[in-house]
């Protein structure tokens, strides 16, 4: 019961965030720039979106076949039907809640397929660990990539107000020595203190962490076709950039937008599905910042990333839901919603 309510707690929080960060947007609207976003939803040009929708349902299909490459590494032969509804299941369930979508996808194997649930679950921490690496590498190529944009920004947008308000030369000085102060402060602590250091709980999970990444990477050189889950890991990747890139040709004002301003919107955008549940509220305010960098308006950036999120939303709705309806017929068995219970297969 109580961890019931602890879920029901998480998904009402993260829901109240993203709420918030629309109210924040939209109570600054005036009247004609919300009828500019509803008129910019409407003159949208929804063929570049179904092919968006087409490039985001090919990814997820690779992401099932990396998965069963994954699993045959460990004497598991799944279908690959049951895989490719078991991750829409999964990611349909992480809309709901952190993480649910990993138990989630392991438990219908674990139902379908009779996969150990701890079993299925290793592969899907490799499988993170995996995109966890190439994200950072994205990202760092994106600040290599655009350095001077993304200084610009911060210039006009942080520096430049943060220093105005403070004033005085004096508070400026100030505060950059307290800066380097508490710099050399923390340095200091962790070579003293480096043996206590590590005993912390948290700093030991980030050790074990990245003992684990480095196991998953180990792993994927123990597999018969090592070179076919690399290319699918590059794949999904290059799908998820151009299901984001391609909604820009949707609209005028953001069809000449390069392939630079989509890696953005892919790495910024990812950051805020990561910080709030689905990234309701915060995906399409962070998109409209980062396309201002680029000489998008705030109206028109807040429009394309509404347009990004609910195509994306949209389709995991329909394919999650379709999946746990074909799911029981496809294997023959009674319908039920026991898919998400791992008590049985641990």
């Amino acid at each position: 019961m109580r961890k019931k309510l602890l879920n029901v707690f998480r998904f009402l929080f993260f829901l109240a965030i993203g709420v918030f960060f629309i109210w924040i947007f939209v109570r600054n609207l005036t009247p004609q720039e919300r009828s500019e976003i509803i008129a910019s939803f409407r003159r949208a040009n929804y063929f570049w979106i179904a092919v968006s929708i087409c490039i985001g349902l090919a990814s997820h299909a690779s992401r099932a076949r990396r998965w069963v490459i994954l699993m045959e590494s460990m004497g598991y032969k799944p279908r690959y039907s049951n895989v490719l509804m078991a991750v829409f299941v999964g990611y349909f369930a992480n809309l709901a809640l952190p993480r649910l979508g990993e138990l989630g996808r392991c438990g219908v194997l674990a139902r379908y397929e009779k996969i150990p649930f701890n079993k299925s679950l290793g592969t899907v921490i490799t499988e993170r660990t995996l995109d966890l690496l190439v994200f950072i590498f994205l990202f760092i190529l994106n600040l290599i990539l655009q350095i001077d944009l993304i200084r610009q920004y911060v210039n006009e947008k942080i520096y430049t107000p943060l220093m105005n308000s403070l004033g005085s030369v004096e508070n400026v000085s100030m505060l950059r020595w307290a800066i380097i102060g508490v710099i050399v402060l923390l340095i200091v602590l962790l070579v003293v203190f480096r043996r206590k250091f590590y005993r912390f709980k948290f700093v030991r999970k980030l050790r074990d962490m990245g003992q684990g990444m480095w196991d998953g990477i180990w792993s994927i050189f123990k597999m018969k076709r090592p070179f076919e889950f690399i290319f699918h890991t590059f794949f999904i990747w290059i799908a998820y950039f151009f299901m984001s890139w391609i909604v820009f040709l949707s609209l005028p004002e953001t069809s000449g937008l390069s392939l630079g301003a989509g890696l953005a919107v892919l790495v910024f955008g990812s950051i805020g599905i990561i910080l709030v549940q689905g990234g309701i509220g915060v995906y399409p305010a962070i998109v409209a910042e980062t396309l201002f960098i680029y000489g998008i308006s705030s109206i028109i950036g807040y429009t394309m990333g509404w347009l990004l999120w609910a195509t994306q939303t949209v389709m995991l709705i329909i394919a999650g839901l379709l999946s746990l309806i074909i799911l029981p017929v496809n294997n023959k068995v009674s319908y039920g919603f026991r898919i998400f219970s791992t008590e049985e297969s641990l």
